[in-house]
């Protein structure tokens, strides 16, 4: 696929309801991404407790009304990566909108809110959206969609790599070789920082995270509840495999809190993320290979310093950080997602089915015209 460089911008708005993330990408070709400029619009509290709400019981209006304005937050953020990097509407190719997801339950459905037509109205750009809807009707998860990205882009040419994704739930890519689909496998291995932030907000309802996780060094890991936590089902379910605040969400966060209320609480989700993840690789991929990691969650000490820790008795994995080799991890999936957008305007799958289950590779998405 040979094509001229465009221009793309890519929306993320993932488990962590940190905020609308927007990167602007210079792509020439599937397999060369420069991140050009990068923003996050943060969510307010009040606009997370509205998202929040559409996980846990909210009407048919007020999930309509809220699928407008996850369109409006993605147009702000838009506006300001433009703004910022002084480059108008009219040179951008594509806006790749992922949405919020609210609800995932595959092989069923996996909904994300954002009506398309809000920014194709405001900045004349073909918009396109609804990513994971085409792989879960062909049999497959929805998700991880990052991972084609991952053997695009980030892979390492020349030796394995695991790329690891501590967003609101918790993802791995394994890629032989860059621009390799043989071999790959990436799926869900639960909770990320979702459980950690949850319980933190029980614990100090002043802050929406476990901010420089000072509320989980104050706590201790309780062992028994922990070997509870970890006999769940899921965590012992073969690939392909995800999940998603349905299932480690508030709910799980609370009942959590019930058992370990305070600092306790926080410190065992913190060590909950990080046996799992590290478990997973340890059961799942060679010994030995790097693990370069990304998302929120690499901003919270006691966990990058838990997942080093047992990566490292698992099979001496190294664990390295995903700015220290790209860009800053931040972006990543913003940028994974321009990528997939891209993909998808010129007939390409933006799949992996081995990493999503779904029958065949798939061209994803819809295009709102601009």
């Amino acid at each position: 696929m040979t094509e001229r460089p465009i221009l793309a911008i890519g929306l993320m708005s993932g488990t962590s309801l940190d905020g609308m993330d927007a990167a602007l990408v210079r792509l020439e070709g599937p397999t060369h991404a420069t991140l050009l400029h990068f923003v996050t619009r943060p969510y307010t509290e009040a606009e997370k407790s509205q998202i929040r709400g559409a996980f846990n019981g909210a009407t048919a209006a007020e999930l309509a009304r809220l699928h407008v304005r996850v369109a409006e937050w993605a147009a702000d953020a838009v506006q300001s990566v433009l703004l910022e990097s002084s480059v108008p509407a009219s040179d951008v190719s594509l806006i790749a909108f992922h949405g919020q997801t609210v609800w995932h339950e595959p092989p069923v459905v996996s909904w994300q809110l954002g009506e398309p037509a809000v920014l194709a109205e405001r900045f004349g750009v073909r918009v396109v959206s609804g990513f994971r809807a085409r792989d879960v009707a062909a049999g497959g998860q929805g998700a991880p969609l990052v991972p084609m990205a991952d053997v695009l882009l980030f892979a390492a040419a020349d030796a394995p790599r695991i790329l690891l994704n501590l967003g609101g739930m918790a993802n791995l890519t394994y890629v032989e070789r860059r621009a390799q689909e043989d071999g790959v496998l990436a799926f869900d291995t639960g909770p990320g920082v979702a459980i950690i932030d949850a319980t933190a907000r029980l614990v100090d309802g002043r802050s929406g995270f476990d901010r420089d996780g000072h509320i989980a060094a104050r706590g201790t890991v309780n062992a028994a509840v922990l070997g509870e936590l970890l006999d769940d089902p899921f965590f012992n379910a073969p690939p392909p495999k995800s999940t998603g605040r349905e299932r480690f969400g508030d709910q799980y966060a609370r009942a959590l809190f019930g058992r370990l209320p305070g600092p306790d609480a926080v410190a065992t989700a913190v060590e909950l993320t990080a046996r799992t993840v590290a478990d997973a690789i340890g059961h799942w991929t060679p010994r030995g290979v790097e693990v370069v990691a990304s998302g929120g969650g690499c901003h919270h000490p006691g966990l990058m310093d838990a997942l080093s820790r047992h990566l490292n008795a698992q099979g001496g994995h190294a664990l390295r950080r995903f700015d220290d080799l790209f860009f800053p991890g931040d972006a990543k999936e913003a940028v994974a997602f321009a990528l997939l957008g891209y993909l998808t305007l010129h007939g390409q799958p933006g799949n992996l089915p081995a990493a999503t289950g779904a029958g065949g590779a798939r061209v994803l998405g819809t295009v709102t015209p601009a």
